[in-house]
């Protein structure tokens, strides 16, 4: 690291204050307000608006596609935006208004014929996740590459935005379903809590962006050519360690969105109890904030990422495989598994854009490129069809199995819906702890950073990218 920094003088090498990363962190809580509402909208869309689980799995897969195409481009614009402000950073300012308004639009779901609805969720549901949150989070995830130049520097940004983006879930989703019930339990009360959220949203972007400041700097890039489309696509797509990473921020957003969606219907239909979904999501969130801020830092500096990431997803499958063999069905057990979710996902959950850092440097480091935007933006379409996926999957399995959507609240489900329920919850997650436990072991990118570090130090004493 020293030699990084004394190499790269142009560069701030130095560690980042405290209120820089909180700052940074706070954007990733405003972007979560919305992204954490996503895991109970398909509750919303069944048992509030009344709309069909095949609607509202059709919409979803058919907009990842849309979504994932819209992250390569805007990754092709944050590379191609020159302003006062840097490349990245102004992204914040300028979708502020634009993403608050979105989240609102949502939840207006008209009541009318299933063509209407489905119309109607498709336009809002894309003006929200393809348009404004795309054009929002994706170069604020960039952003972290552009303010510091260290490995170091850039996981303690991940580790901090990790640690204060659950509270916007929080927000979203543990406060959401007990004030809906306070503002009278219908549609409208979604709408009135929906735009607070909204509010709060905006006033942390105000501050991120305030505070982040775009300071990496390359010689060769300020005075060279813009990199061709094609050359930075190539120097992704052929890059092992960016589909690697692209993995696991896929599984990391899945497996959030993939608890996040089926535990209401597991509280209100196997539990009997709607509101115990609060309460759940609740310990799952702060033992992994907890846990972020008190054991994250030790083990990273003891391990380094990779490592420690690997021996907490290890251990939540065992813990969630323990939950499946003894009491799938009892309350007590259900918060089991949410606790030693939330305790061994927070290794990998706050280091998992830290990743995303070291391929931009490998990037550079192999194919003389270093198309932040472009890395971040590619990963983020494998997240997003990821998600949609498993929207549509869990969605279509409900429906297989006999669910049936209405928005009257003593509605009896069928016990194939219920069983379906369980099975979905309880094998679904190991699955997906078995697929991440796989791509952490094809990570070798640690072992030759040392390398890295040193010849991009060389490279850039010498005015070369």
């Amino acid at each position: 690291m020293a030699a990084n920094a004394q190499a790269m003088p142009a560069q701030n090498a130095q560690p980042l204050s405290w209120f820089t990363r909180v700052a940074y962190g706070l954007g990733d809580t405003s972007c979560n307000v919305v992204w954490g509402a996503m895991g109970i909208l398909t509750f919303f869309y069944t048992d509030y608006a009344g709309v069909s689980p095949a609607i509202v799995g059709s919409v979803m897969l058919l907009s990842r596609c849309f979504d994932g195409f819209s992250d390569v481009i805007m990754g092709l614009i944050v590379e191609r935006t020159k302003s006062r402000w840097g490349k990245a950073r102004p992204w914040i300012l300028w979708t502020s208004i634009p993403f608050a308004v979105s989240i609102v639009l949502m939840y207006m779901v008209p009541q009318g014929t299933e063509t209407m609805q489905f119309a109607y969720i498709f336009v809002t549901y894309n003006f929200c996740t393809t348009v404004c949150y795309t054009a929002l989070n994706l170069p604020y995830g960039a952003l972290s590459a552009l303010m510091t130049p260290l490995s170091h520097e850039r996981d303690m940004l991940s580790l901090v935005r990790m640690a204060l983006s659950p509270l916007g879930k929080i927000l979203s989703v543990s406060a959401t379903l007990p004030l809906i019930k306070i503002f009278g339990d219908d549609q409208m009360a979604w709408v009135k809590v929906m735009s607070i959220w909204a509010v709060v949203a905006f006033l942390l972007l105000l501050i991120c962006f305030y505070k982040c400041e775009e300071t990496v700097k390359l010689e060769a890039r300020e005075k060279g050519d813009k990199v061709p489309v094609k050359v930075g696509l190539k120097a992704i797509g052929t890059n092992k360690y960016f589909w690697l990473a692209t993995g696991l921020w896929t599984f990391q957003a899945t497996i959030a969105l993939f608890t996040g969606t089926i535990l209401p219907y597991y509280c209100k239909y196997v539990m009997m109890d709607d509101t115990y979904f609060s309460f759940l999501f609740l310990v799952e969130t702060l033992t992994t904030v907890i846990a972020t801020i008190l054991i994250c830092p030790t083990l990273l500096k003891k391990f380094g990422k990779r490592k420690m990431s690997l021996y907490g997803i290890i251990l939540a499958f065992i813990g969630h495989l323990i939950f499946v063999m003894v009491a799938p069905l009892d309350p007590d057990w259900l918060m089991f598994s949410c606790f030693v979710r939330g305790l061994f996902f927070a290794p990998l959950n706050s280091v998992i854009f830290g990743f995303f850092g070291d391929v931009v440097d490998y990037t550079q480091w192999k194919y003389h490129v270093r198309p932040e935007g472009l890395v971040f933006s590619g990963g983020s379409v494998g997240n997003k069809i990821g998600g949609g996926l498993v929207s549509a999957i869990l969605t279509g399995l409900l429906t297989m199995a006999g669910y049936i959507s209405s928005a009257a609240a003593d509605i009896v489900q069928p016990q194939s819906a219920v069983d379906m329920i369980v099975s979905i919850y309880c094998y679904g997650v190991l699955i997906i702890w078995a697929a991440v436990i796989l791509v952490l072991y094809s990570w070798k990118l640690d072992k030759i950073y040392p390398q890295i570090v040193s010849d991009l130090a060389k490279r850039a004493s010498r005015g070369e990218m």
